[in-house]
């Protein structure tokens, strides 16, 4: 006995309890029921459109439906030149657009960064235009710009111009009067991104670049420009995607007119589907500028090396 004693096995350890793998996965099942409405949401859409532009569909002409494979393509690159024409002013207009917005963003910006008697004020006006809806800085504009009590009266009044000039019905001035009312709208956009960057600048960095006798210029360009990077390539990306698509103001402010002048790709898009009812062609014209963007995205990324460590 005592033999049988002494060979005994000692006992076995406690086994581990296996962790349970629901604390780890309650985040996800958590936000599940979110995710699928949101994709539900953004991937029915999407693949209706890729799926109506290999169709012909026209809910007026039924007996024309059907698969038309790349005939829409083949249509907008071959046999359409308004579709050339809207996208190139659309190019003109995002960068006209974009660089004005960012350059005159990065001034009030700088200026709003510094210190002075009603700052917090005066920020409030500079962000207040960008709360303002599409529609509703259309319609603003629109009254600044008519011919019989706009900002037009009170210049001839004042002696310069002509009484009833309509700057809107003008191809020669219809452009820049578009473009000076967006910047009202897209220049605050910028202004609060690149000062929500340029308040984590570390005034170290300033006070070291004057010890050693740098120039406010100097400054600028090697440590504001370097630290506003990152923060300038996202607006940029982010003001063009949404200027390249643009419908709401230049749709109330001049229609896409006079003769088409301000006709952007997706404002033609739209005439197309609501107006004319060519849902087919316009869901073509829809895939086409959707890659457009991906591919100009995608390019500019990697071109300012976003994200990488500023030199």
């Amino acid at each position: 006995m005592a033999q049988a004693a002494a060979v005994a096995k000692p006992p076995a350890p406690p086994r581990r309890r296996r962790a349970s793998a629901t604390p780890r996965r309650l985040p996800y099942l958590l936000i599940a029921p979110a995710a699928l409405l949101m994709l539900g949401f953004i991937a029915y859409p999407v693949l209706s459109v890729f799926y109506y532009s290999l169709q012909n569909y026209n809910p007026t002409k039924p007996w024309r439906n059907g698969f038309a494979g790349l005939d829409n393509f083949t249509r907008a690159f071959a046999h359409d030149p308004q579709f050339w024409d809207t996208l190139t002013f659309s190019a003109k207009w995002v960068v006209v657009e974009v660089g004005l917005q960012l350059l005159f963003g990065l001034a009030l910006a700088l200026i709003v960064n510094q210190t002075f008697v009603g700052r917090a004020v005066g920020r409030a006006l500079v962000f207040s235009p960008w709360a303002v809806s599409g529609v509703l800085t259309s319609a603003i504009w629109v009254l600044l710009y008519n011919s019989q009590t706009g900002v037009s009266r009170y210049l001839a009044d004042a002696g310069l111009g002509s009484y009833g000039t309509s700057w809107l019905s003008d191809t020669s001035t219809v452009f820049p009067a578009a473009v000076v009312a967006d910047l009202w709208r897209g220049v605050p956009f910028f202004a609060i991104l690149i000062l929500a960057d340029l308040q984590s600048v570390s005034r170290d960095l300033y006070e070291a670049a004057e010890v050693d006798g740098a120039s406010r210029l100097k400054q600028f360009w090697h440590i504001t420009l370097p630290h506003l990077k990152d923060a300038i390539v996202l607006s940029t990306l982010l003001r063009a995607v949404w200027e390249f698509n643009n419908v709401d103001l230049l749709y109330t402010l001049t229609g896409g007119g006079p003769a088409g002048e301000t006709t952007t790709l997706p404002l033609y898009i739209a005439n197309t589907s609501v107006d004319a009812h060519n849902f087919g062609y316009a869901s073509a014209l829809t895939t086409v500028a959707f890659v457009i963007l991906l591919f100009c995205s995608i390019v500019y990324l990697r071109l300012s090396k976003f994200g990488g460590e500023s030199r």
